[in-house]
This record gives structure tokens, sequence and C-alpha cells, in this order.
């Protein structure tokens, strides 16, 4: 069996359902440590993270990702064991086997074979691993990355394992996130019996113009890297129940992904000027979970692209689409930050699989990328 697939079995097989760990870290690390690298635990509350590095030349590029998989939901709704890695007919299912314990076994082969073939390597080479990405993600990367900038420490270059492959793997090269930036309205109103409208306020009503203002407003027109501002609703709740009652109270939640024409700042000062233009009595409280990131292409957009061009035979796009990720913190201490990793279409559902080739092909891209790097 390749020693990525076995390695890639091992993870699985532990239910590190966020934010558990249940060992995936220390089974890393035992695979690091004869290499040479010194392993830093840096454990916050209940999560596990951990930051690996080998040499102190620059440049360094450190492999990123997480440990914890979201729950598998219903277990007899699987064709196999979530947490039995299972191959059938040239698949690989099991919980993390896409997002993104392949890509962690990845990282691990594909150093242990570049150093092995290249013990006098240019450059330092790390690892930032985390058991809290699949929840709030509040004590592990953001954290990791604060306490390497008490150190002064700066990457040069970043791979994130996470899926990016869209139809075909290595058809897509992620090279920045949109940031995410959520609110909780709450518009008040006065209850009251529907049949005197003269004795109530009723919120839905008075929301609903502001509500029309906020979908068609342009927030601005995207650039070259990012597609416009979206903002969108996902909840609306007012209402007691009855057919007779108008609601004290409508509360919508909604979010918007911004693109780098836009901040935070600008876009709640936006958000509370049409507000306020419809006279509104309200409260809103706001959840800024990541601004956005970019890295333009350059050194480590054009190495990846060149390693996924001699392993997989296909040209990647380069794309910003998609959520959150941890790539958000690292790139405050990280100028290039990229993502890449396997198909990403069963993520997070029941079923969750990888293509076994893809997994060695995926070692192969990491270990092609340090040789690029690293030795050239």
């Amino acid at each position: 069996m390749p020693k990525t697939l076995e390695l890639s079995k091992e993870l699985i097989t532990k239910s590190s359902i966020t934010p558990e760990d249940r060992g995936c870290q220390d089974l890393m690390i035992d695979h690091l440590k004869p290499l040479g690298f010194d392993v830093e635990k840096l454990n916050f509350d209940d999560v596990q993270n951990f930051y690996a590095k080998k040499g102190n030349a620059s440049p360094l590029i450190v492999f990123a990702g997480h440990t914890d998989v979201v729950p598998p939901g219903p277990k007899d709704a699987w064709k196999f064991d979530p947490f039995s890695p299972t191959e059938d007919n040239g698949i690989l299912y099991g919980r993390g086997a896409a997002d993104m314990k392949s890509s962690l076994a990845a990282f691990i082969i594909a150093i242990e074979e570049f150093v092995n073939e290249n013990p006098d390597h240019n450059g330092s080479i790390g690892l930032l691993i985390t058991s809290d990405e699949e929840g709030i993600a509040k004590n592990g990367t953001v954290k990791v990355v604060e306490a390497l900038k008490e150190k002064k420490e700066q990457i040069d270059y970043c791979i994130v394992g996470e899926p990016t492959s869209s139809l075909k793997f290595g058809d897509t090269v992620k090279n920045g996130r949109r940031g995410s930036l959520s609110a909780n309205l709450a518009v008040k109103g006065i209850q009251g019996h529907i049949a005197y409208p003269e004795l109530i306020r009723n919120p839905i009503h008075e929301i609903a113009p502001a509500i029309d203002d906020l979908v068609n407003t342009v927030w601005d027109e995207g650039n070259e890297y990012f597609p416009k501002t979206s903002w969108q609703i996902s909840n609306i709740n007012g209402g007691t129940g009855a057919t007779n009652v108008v609601p004290g109270q409508v509360e919508v939640l909604f979010n918007f992904r911004y693109s780098t024409e836009n901040t935070a700042e600008d876009l709640k000062k936006r958000v509370v000027d049409i507000l306020d233009k419809h006279k509104l009595d309200y409260t809103i409280t706001w959840n800024h979970s990541g601004k956005p990131y970019l890295t333009e292409k350059g050194v480590l957009v054009n190495t990846i692209t060149e390693a996924v061009k001699d392993i997989a035979n296909i040209t990647p796009s380069i794309s910003t689409t998609g959520g959150t990720s941890d790539g958000r913190f690292i790139s405050t201490i990280c100028d290039q930050v990229i993502e890449f990793g396997p198909i990403n279409e069963s993520i997070h559902k029941i079923n969750e699989h990888i293509i076994i080739d893809d997994v060695e092909r995926l070692k192969d891209i990491y270990k092609k990328t340090l040789e690029i790097l690293l030795t050239n």
C-alpha cells in the first residue's frame, strides 16, 4: 500500500470531530521528529495545535491544515462506517477523506520523501496544524498565528490543504478568499391585535422597504480576482404563531461575503445609513469572522500551477470563490498563501470520499512544489 494512502487511512480511523484531535497530531509528529523537525505544541482551551519547523534559512514554506472533521451524521446512512476507511471501486470512503486528512497525509509523505532525497536542500519547511477549523475557529490557527507574531516569525510561502478541486483533480487553486461579515438585526414595533392597525406598529412592514434597498444596493464591482460583494439574508423570524397578532419585533440574520474593494467598517456604515434612512427602531450586532485575503500571481501561484500541470496534466484555474478558510489568519504573517487539495464535491456529506489515485498525486504535487522552491 502506498505510504500516503496508508497514513490517510490511519488518520481517518481517528474520530476527530471538531474540536477533538484524537491523536491525529501525535501521529503526524511521530513522522516529523525523525526528520529533524522542532515541534511546539500550542494548545488553547480544548483545542490542540502544533507548529513544526525544520531549518532557519529562507525561504520558509509552511503547510497548513486541520485534523478536526465535521460530525458524520447518521452512520446508518453511510455505505461504510465513516471512521473505518474503506476502499471500494477505486474510491476511499471515510469522514475526512477529502476534508482534509488525505491532504495531511500528503503533506507528511511529501516532506519525508523530499527531505530524504534532498538532505542539503535550501530554505526551511514548516507545518501549522490545528483541531479547530471546522468549529468556531477561536483557539486554533488564529491563536497559533498570534504566538508566531510574538516570535516575529515570518513565513514566505504557505500552502493550505483545503479541498479546492471542483470537477476534476487539480482544476482549481485558491489564491484568496472573500471576507465574511454577519449581523443580527432586530427591528422593533408595537405588538397588538391585527384588527386594530391604529394601535400597532408592524415591524415586518417597516423593514420591508429597507430590505429592498439592501438587496438592490451595489456594494462594489469586484475586481480581477474577486466577484462583486454579496449581501444575503439567511434567516427572518417574526410573529407569535397566531394569525391575529402583529409581532413586536422581527429579527433578520444576514451576511456579507466581500471583496478587497471594501472594508468591514465601510459596509457597516452603509447598512446603518440605509436603516436610518427608513427611520427604523432597531438594534444590530455584528460578527466579523474574517477579512478578505489575496495572493496575486507570483512565485507561489506560478509554482503550484507548474506542479499541478506536471503531475495532474491540467492547468488549474486561479480562484477566490468559496467560503472562508484559515488562510485568512495566516495571510497576516505570510504574503503568499494559496490553497490546494482534492475534489470537494463530497466534503461534509454522507459518504465523503476521495479517488484513491488522487491521494498519491496530491503528495506528488506537494513534493514537486518543495523541489521547485527549495532546490533551484
